[in-house]
């Protein structure tokens, strides 16, 4: 019988869906594993899709967790400031087997003083941001620096989540989860990428990304100050 593993998924009001679910899928099938979506309380939290999710597990009974991962979306910007969710990841790391995060959940995680030193990938939008709590941002899908597991931006949570089961439980289980998953991308369009969108698709899309982005850089700063 597979050794039991606790891994737990953040997730919050405004959260991108597939950031918590792509993780959560892959997970949950690694031997001995159980899935913990987590919130301050159990009430259905709504996604950025129009949605809900119903956490299973609350701050307060959170098992200890050998994985704590913090999925990203617009909801995070309230995050970087709530003593009450930092003040959970810090406690949980200090025991975590792996601190990982996807996408802008990152930020959050610098946010905590928990990337301070580390290389860490995050949307490529607001990437450099992570330099704000003394992380190295790298353009990468999926970044490992010792104990640090980040994915890259939403879609990158399922090639992070194979990496994830790979260091729990072997490249063999992690592979039988690919196939098991029928996880064989082929993108109808190559434009995935700041650099395979081309520089005018990507203008338009910061344009229209802009409000979003000012919020972010505000609260990024008013954490990094508070961490200062």
């Amino acid at each position: 019988m597979a050794n039991p593993l606790a891994i737990g998924i953040l997730i919050y009001p405004n959260v991108t869906q597939l950031d918590a679910t792509s993780p959560a899928q892959v997970l949950a099938r690694v031997p001995g594993a159980t899935v913990h979506m987590i919130w301050k309380t159990r009430d259905p939290i709504p996604t950025d899709a129009g949605f809900s999710i119903v956490p299973n597990t609350t701050f307060a009974d959170c098992p200890k967790l050998d994985v704590i991962c913090v999925p990203g979306g617009y909801g995070q910007v309230e995050l970087m400031t709530d003593p009450e969710t930092l003040d959970f990841l810090r406690r949980q790391a200090a025991t975590a087997r792996y601190v990982t995060s996807v996408c802008t959940g990152s930020l959050v995680l610098g946010a905590a003083g928990l990337l301070k030193g580390y290389r860490s990938a995050c949307h490529w939008a607001w990437r450099e941001m992570l330099s704000d709590f003394g992380a190295t941002p790298v353009a990468e899908r999926v970044v490992r620096d010792r104990n640090r597991i980040s994915g890259g931006g939403v879609t990158a949570g399922i090639d992070f989540g194979l990496t994830v089961a790979a260091e729990l439980a072997g490249e063999e289980v992690a592979k039988s989860i690919q196939l098991m998953l029928e996880y064989d991308p082929q993108p109808p369009f190559d434009s995935g990428s700041p650099e395979k969108a081309g520089p005018e698709r990507v203008q338009r899309l910061r344009e229209r990304m802009a409000p979003a982005l000012e919020s972010r850089r505000k609260a990024n700063a008013e954490a990094a100050a508070r961490l200062n």
